[in-house]
This record gives C-alpha cells, structure tokens and sequence, in this order.
C-alpha cells in the first residue's frame, strides 16, 4: 500500500482568489513506514506573497521567482503521486490548490474522497482536543525543533509521524520488528546437526512392495 503525505504552503487562503501554490512537500510510505524518498520544491507563484502567508511560511515573491513555475514541476509532481493515497492535513485546503493548477494545465484532478485527512482521523480520535499539527505533534512527543517556520517537507515530514501514531503504525512496526529479530536469533543459534537416515525394517519393505501393487499405471512405470 503505497501513501504519499503531502503538504503544500501558498500565497494566500484561498485558489479562488487566484492564489497559487509556493511550495510541495511529499514523503512516501509503503504500508505506513517512510521509504526514504521525498519530493520537494519551491514554486514560482507568478503573483506576490500576501502579507500573511509569508508570515507563515518566511517565503517572499523576491525569493521564489527564480524558481520553475508550477507547469514546469506539473509532470514530475503528478508522477511521483500517481497510484498512491495521500495523506493531507486538511485535505479540502491543499486538494482545493493543487486542483486549481492541475485545472489550468488540463491535467486530471484529485478526488478529495480519495485522500485520508489527518484533521477529521485526529477529531475522531480525540474529540473536542486540539487537531493542528502542532497540537498533534506535542501530544505524541514529536520533536518540533526544526519548524520554526511552516515548510512544505518539514510538516509533510512531520505529517508522516502524526499518521503513523494516529493509525499505530508505530507500535506494529516494532512488533514486527521483534518479531523479525526473534526468529533471526532462532536461526542463528539454531545447532547444526547432520542428517539422520533410518533404514526400513523387512516388514515395512515388504508393506511397501504390497502397497505398490494396488497402484495402477504409476508413473514410473512408463519411465
């Protein structure tokens, strides 16, 4: 099972005002345990940062627009999340951008159906609490040192290890873990022994040669 968490951080609140997409975060999972491999980029927005947003995330016009544009990372973006489920805290927000670029590029759209939103997974698993991701963070003791601003990678990063406590994750995985390890001590300290061979006694030859009678056409026979 293949799961890409994702974040996204944007010019503004909302694509219908015509903000755009700053920058992507992803982090791929196979069966909930991250393999390693992550795509990240900065987008120029081809439009200014409001006030707000770069307050948030520390991300300015003046530093992004040297970077490609999103029509120019579209392919390699939509690639790498093909045949996966993602994983979005907050899902309408981030589907809501991506789909507003994929729109002006023809692309297919995501179904926010088709995404696990960490926000209603936490709701529903601890209802009335807080369910930001720093919150969520805080409550399983998830080092926030290197969010000092909102990033993409770092909070799809972050995302990663919400989901796994959220879904236990974490606690199968080191069961599994356990269990791996026991059955290589098992294997290594296994004691050699040479095989045995037991000859047949003349009443089990002789059973056997009876045995062999009541078979017809065996195959051997045609050998």
């Amino acid at each position: 099972m293949r799961e890409i968490a994702l974040d996204t951080e944007t010019t503004g609140l909302s694509h219908k005002d015509g903000h755009r997409i700053t920058e992507i975060g992803c982090v791929e999972l196979v069966h909930r345990i991250p393999t390693g491999r992550t795509f990240h980029c900065y987008v120029n927005p081809e439009r200014d940062v409001s006030p707000g947003a770069s307050a948030i995330s520390g991300l300015t016009y003046d530093f992004l627009k040297d970077f490609p544009t999103f029509e120019a990372i579209a392919a390699e973006f939509h690639g790498f999340i093909q045949e996966a489920t993602l994983v979005i805290h907050n899902a309408s927000f981030d589907v809501g951008f991506i789909n507003a670029e994929f729109a002006r590029l023809g692309l297919p759209l995501l179904e926010l159906k088709d995404a696990i939103d960490t926000v209603y997974l936490s709701r529903k698993k601890f209802p009335g609490q807080p369910a930001n991701l720093d919150a969520l963070c805080k409550r399983f003791n998830i080092d926030l040192s290197k969010r000092t601003k909102h990033g993409a990678l770092v909070d799809a990063q972050l995302l990663t290890e919400v989901y796994i406590e959220l879904t236990g994750g974490r606690q199968a995985e080191m069961f599994k873990q356990e269990q791996s390890d026991q059955l290589n001590v098992i294997t290594l300290n296994k004691p050699f022994r040479e095989p045995r061979v037991f000859a047949s006694n003349e009443n089990e030859v002789q059973e056997h040669a009876e045995f062999l009678k009541l078979l017809k056409d065996p195959l051997w026979g045609k050998l």
